[in-house]
Order: C-alpha cells, then structure tokens, then sequence
C-alpha cells in the first residue's frame, strides 16, 4: 500500500512540475520544417561568411585535413568551403527581403556574402583564394560558377565591375588545368557555362565534351557511370545529375550550338537529363529508411547531405515526379537532417564543420577531403529558394516510402526507366 502511495505522489510531482513549466513559459516552441531549415543553414553559414566578409576566414577557421591527405597546399580547404557552400546557399540568399527572423538572416548572409565574393578575387585581401595552384580550384570555381548561375540578380549583378572582371580572369586562367575524363569534365562545362551567361569569351569545345562524355557514360535506370568505369557511390548526387542539368539549361537558354548538334536535339538532351534526374530522386527518396537515416557507401561519405542534392533541386526547380509527393519528401529530408545534424561532434568550438558523417569521424575522410569540402553539404537547402508559402512548405506532412512499406501500409511500386 505504501508503495503504491509512493508511486501515486511521484506522478503527482511530475504533472505538476510540468504545468509549472509551461506556465512560466519554457517549453519550447515546435517550430516549422522551414524554420528548421533555416536555421540550419545559418548555423553552417554565418562562421564562414562573417569571418571572410572581413577578410578573415584564413584567420580564423581552424584547417582540418585527412589523416591521408596527399600533400597539397592546406590552402584549398578556403575555395572548398566558400564555393560549396554558395552553390547550396544561393537559392535562398535570392528570395526578396522581408521582415521575418527567417529574412532577417537570410538579409545578413547576402550582405556577407556579397563582401566575401569581393575578398575571393581580391589579390590584396588576406582571403584571396588559392586560384592559381593545384588542379582543385576548377572544382570549387565550378561550385561558385553554380552560386552565380542560381542567382545571378542578387549574387553576380550587385558586384562591382573590378570584381567581376578579376572573376571572369581567373575562371578563364582555370584552363590551365586539364581535367581527367571524369566528372571533372563537368567542372569545366559550368564555368564555362557561367561565361557565356555573363557575356564573356567562353570555350565551347569544354562545353561540349563534357556533355558528350556524360552522354556516353549513361548507364541505365537513372545512373551515370564516373567516367568509363562504374562505381558504386554519390557522385552522381554530388556532381554529375546536377551540374549536367545546369550547363544543359545554360547552353539552351542561350540559344548556342554545340558542335554536330541542332537546338532541338539539345532540348531533347536536356529534357532527358532532367527525366533520369528524377527516376535518380525517386530512388534517393527510397534509400531512406523508416528511421530517417540512408545507406552509407562509396568514397567522399563525408559530404554528409550533399547524397540529396538532385532530390532537392527536384524539389526546388518544380520537377518531383508524381510518385513524389512535396509534403513527403520535405519530411523525409527534414528526418533525416534532424538524425544526422542531432549527432554531437559534426560542429567544431568556431561552429565550422568538422570531417565526418554523422558527427567528427576524421578516419572516414578520403585523401582529397579536408573540412571545407564537408560544406558540400549545403547542397541540401535548394528548397529554401522557394516562398515559404510555396506548397512544398505548406503541403501536409506524409510519411516517406520506406516508413509506409515497413508499417504495412500502401506505397507505390516502383519500376526501373529505359531512356
């Protein structure tokens, strides 16, 4: 009896404590997938540009590098970081100011970022970036090419001219880097693809080589191969279903010929393009499990969300197939980035990420891969480039298509493309 009354009066202090605590105030409030989102973005943001809007990101962020790193200069860990992230950033950064909290930062990250692009090409500020060593720099030109090309208006035009034309010179200097027959090659096409948006001399045989050999390297259902042999990994996500889209709509937009081609055999190119890019969402969409995590495989695992940017471009640029609902894949990403974000360790003391997957995994890092490549990750937040009153924000919550298949419930059958 007496244990039961113990027991009774301990529930009683429970209940009552939490009312207590919601009376004062403290419960936290739930807040949106969007508000989620955009907060997350800042996080991984606001250390890189608030220290390189004042030329002081070299100064301050702590370099990280492989324990098998191949002795390139640590220097290209800034390019990798600045680019990457603006590739994933950029969409958001080009909404209109508004008065919100959420606009409030996004207002704050544009006027840093629009000093950080300055400082990148400026040969007398502390944060010039490494352009004119090693071959990494076509990479991560390319990433920040891609952040020109996602919003240009509100990235590439507010520059000054000096600016712009000490970017246009180093993109054109890349071509003393000739890229190995991989996705590199693609590298090559976005900047020359930005050229040509901004009006300046371009080389279409980069161009066009890379899209002949991406075209070639087409495996079936959805997959491309890196190159002439296949491997089992993300690159797909990190840079070949993306950036081949990206140069196909730049190429058409402007109307420009490729060599043995005519407009409307490109037009055809790039709606392919586009059709394989979500036959390859849809089966990201199915790699994640019902407990929001996503099989872990192939090299450069450290990108962490970066495996989802063609699902978010999917969503970002309006093209989910049927079978993806919005309400669906907004859960579904924003699952799996509160799993993976909620792990301790992937933020360092500065708030710069940290080599890992889930959290600071320095053994899991390639020999090419230094913290700065981990802000690839950012590729996740196309979406935010959509209104926060856009139907991929406001559409119902629904359970994803593993979550649905493992609880017994309908899902859809899936069936392999052959296009």
């Amino acid at each position: 009896m007496m244990k039961n009354k113990n027991i009774l009066v301990f529930i009683l202090l429970c209940v009552f404590s939490t009312v207590t605590y919601a009376k004062k105030g403290k419960v936290e409030k739930e807040i949106s997938d969007r508000e989620y989102w955009a907060q997350m973005a800042y996080k991984i943001a606001a250390p890189v540009l608030s220290n390189m809007s004042k030329g002081e990101l070299k100064k301050n962020m702590q370099v990280e590098i492989s324990p098998t790193w191949d002795g390139r200069s640590k220097d290209v860990t800034y390019m990798e970081c600045f680019g990457r992230l603006m590739s994933g950033i950029a969409p958001w950064l080009s909404l209109p100011d508004d008065d919100t909290e959420e606009g409030k930062m996004r207002k704050q990250l544009r006027e840093w970022a629009l000093k950080s692009y300055a400082h990148a090409v400026d040969p007398d500020s502390p944060d010039y970036l490494l352009w004119r060593n090693e071959g990494q720099p076509l990479v991560d030109a390319a990433y920040i090419a891609s952040s020109f090309l996602r919003a240009k208006e509100q990235l590439w035009e507010p520059l000054d001219e000096v600016t712009k034309q000490r970017y246009i010179k180093e993109f054109q200097l890349l071509r003393r880097i000739d890229p190995p027959y991989t996705n590199w090659l693609l590298f090559s096409a976005m900047i020359e693809s930005f050229l040509m948006e901004a009006d300046a001399q371009y080389d279409l045989f980069r161009i066009h080589t890379a899209v002949r050999k991406a075209e070639e390297w087409y495996v079936g259902d959805g997959w491309y191969s890196d190159g002439e042999t296949f491997a089992f990994d993300y690159y797909n996500s990190y840079v070949i279903q993306p950036m081949f889209v990206q140069v196909m709509q730049t190429v058409n937009d402007h109307k420009v010929i490729l060599h043995d081609r005519s407009l409307e055999m490109q037009k055809k190119t790039e709606d392919l393009a586009k059709k394989r890019m979500q036959r390859f969402g849809m089966i990201l969409e199915r790699f994640i499990s019902p407990e929001a995590s996503f099989p872990v495989f192939g090299r450069s695992m450290t990108y962490r969300l970066g495996v989802f940017q063609p699902l978010s471009m999917l969503c970002w640029k309006e093209m989910l197939p049927k079978e993806l609902p919005e309400g669906q894949v907004r859960n579904a990403l924003t699952c799996v980035m509160k799993r993976l974000f909620s792990v301790d360790g992937n933020f360092n003391e500065k708030g710069f990420l940290q080599l890992g997957f889930a959290g600071h995994q320095t053994e899991l890092a390639d020999w090419y891969s230094n913290n700065g490549s981990m802000y690839i990750t950012s590729e996740v937040f196309l979406p935010l480039g959509l209104s926060a009153n856009h139907s991929f924000w406001t559409s119902a919550s629904q359970d994803w298509t593993a979550k649905k298949a493992w609880s017994g419930r309908e899902f859809s059958k899936d069936h392999a493309i052959h296009y």
